[in-house]
């Protein structure tokens, strides 16, 4: 069965439900769910609501919902239309019961309260934003991480998905003839990674890039050869100053960004020590 009917059912955002079905999915090679999405639901009017929807389509369930009685019912629902229903929190929150020898508190949506990390995040985002692209270089000091590249290695994107996980990260561009920031090698708190990119994927992004900006590709950015003196620049210039590399030609940007959160704690741990 390629195509099918997904029902995500969150008291929540519905932000982990659908990461943790969309995780599982990716291990399926050609399965294409319709999703319906089901966020807020919370009491017994709105479990009903649901519960009509997987009747007009029925499919596999999702659900991440703390409330005993609306869990029964989509429980008993699902069983009487025979569609299987999964709980992908309760078998965790269990087994946390027992291993803390005390119960859990059922309150919807907890994990998106104000929190400490949240703030953290939110500054982490901002200080992204405004570190973008080689701006604001005079306080690198303040960032966690910093990323180096040439033009067109993610170092953007890699940033706000390091920013919601709440890590400051900063990225400097590496342009031909263009002095990189003067703090940049002398910096000692922030862990530096250089990212490369291989020549002839850097060459589809940025024609693919000129495109979709309707402008004239006949230029530098994507000479052929100013690419190869750009890559053996940035790799000259990583091995001198002794930074770890990550090669992003075959990565998503989630597995770059894993890869960079290991290599920080890593830099923290030998900064404690």
């Amino acid at each position: 069965m390629e195509k099918f009917h997904l029902h995500l059912i969150s008291d929540a955002t519905g932000e982990t439900v659908q990461a943790i079905g969309r995780a599982c999915l990716a291990q399926f090679e050609g399965a294409k769910p319709t999703e319906h999405i089901w966020t807020l639901v919370r009491n017994e009017r709105q479990i009903e609501e649901v519960i009509k929807g997987i009747e007009q389509n029925p499919g596999f369930v999702l659900f991440t919902m703390v409330n005993v009685d609306v869990r029964k019912r989509l429980q008993i629902a699902c069983r009487q239309l025979q569609v299987p229903c999964i709980s992908v929190l309760q078998p965790i929150m269990s087994a946390l019961t027992d291993f803390l020898q005390t119960e859990e508190q059922a309150r919807p949506g907890r994990q998106h309260m104000l929190d400490g990390e949240y703030y953290e995040r939110i500054t982490a985002l901002d200080y992204a934003m405004t570190h973008d692209d080689g701006q604001m270089a005079w306080n690198l000091e303040e960032a966690q991480v910093i990323l180096v590249g040439v033009s067109r290695t993610s170092k953007t994107p890699t940033c706000i998905y390091l920013a919601n996980r709440g890590i400051k990260a900063a990225n400097i561009p590496i342009i031909l003839d263009v002095e990189l920031p003067k703090g940049l090698t002398t910096t000692t708190s922030p862990l530096v990674v250089g990212l490369i990119n291989d020549e002839r994927n850097l060459l589809q992004v940025r024609r693919n890039r000129l495109r979709m900006l309707n402008e004239e590709n006949s230029n530098s950015y994507v000479d052929p050869e100013v690419i190869a003196r750009e890559v053996i620049f940035a790799k000259r210039l990583f091995t001198e100053q002794n930074w770890p590399v990550i090669d992003i030609s075959r990565r998503s940007v989630e597995e770059t960004a894993a890869g960079i959160i290991n290599l920080l704690s890593q830099h923290q741990g030998k900064n404690i020590g």
